[in-house]
């Protein structure tokens, strides 16, 4: 691209909208794709590709962004020191950016825009990776695992995120 580089054309848009993002690149290498996905893109997908799998991830984004309400302005939510800015894409504790990966953040943004409802491991799984879920629980548990060592304290005992046991994971509303 002439002027501009994709990512640094992403980091301004990331700025003033949450759109869904796909990088279709030539670049294949582990640290451009990686790159991408923390600077804000949704998906990656390197060339040569299947134009039938890209035309299923744009889908995909697309229902996504419109189920979540991805249209609305910047969301923040704020529950006890922990804080989710939407627009930008980034969870804050005590002020401070956590360095989540984009599936951690879409599971922490459902829990957190959804406080106190509880989700399956397999509602989870299709909402955040919109597919059927086979095997979730353990992708999820590993996920949710990931997510309380950078948000909490004590990952042992947990103060934001939540198991109901036999029913699945939540964010509570207020944190004691």
């Amino acid at each position: 691209m002439p002027g501009m580089s994709g990512i640094e054309v992403l980091s301004e848009l990331r700025k003033w909208s949450n759109v869904p993002v796909i990088i279709l690149s030539g670049k294949n290498q582990d640290t451009d794709k990686i790159a991408g996905r923390n600077i804000g893109a949704d998906d990656y997908v390197t060339k040569p590709f299947v134009p039938v799998e890209l035309v299923a991830r744009v889908k995909a984004q697309l229902r996504r962004y419109l189920q979540l309400g991805g249209s609305r302005s910047s969301k923040c939510v704020r529950i006890g020191n922990l804080t989710l800015d939407d627009g930008v894409k980034t969870v804050f504790l005590n002020s401070q950016p956590v360095p989540l990966t984009p599936l951690e953040y879409e599971i922490l943004s459902l829990l957190m825009l959804n406080a106190g409802k509880v989700f399956s491991p397999k509602e989870i799984y299709r909402i955040v990776w919109d597919e059927t879920p086979m095997g979730a629980e353990n992708a999820v548990a590993v996920h949710i695992r990931h997510i309380r060592e950078k948000i909490e304290t004590d990952p042992a005992e947990s103060r934001y995120l939540k198991v109901v046991w036999g029913k699945g994971y939540k964010i509570n509303e207020v944190v004691i």
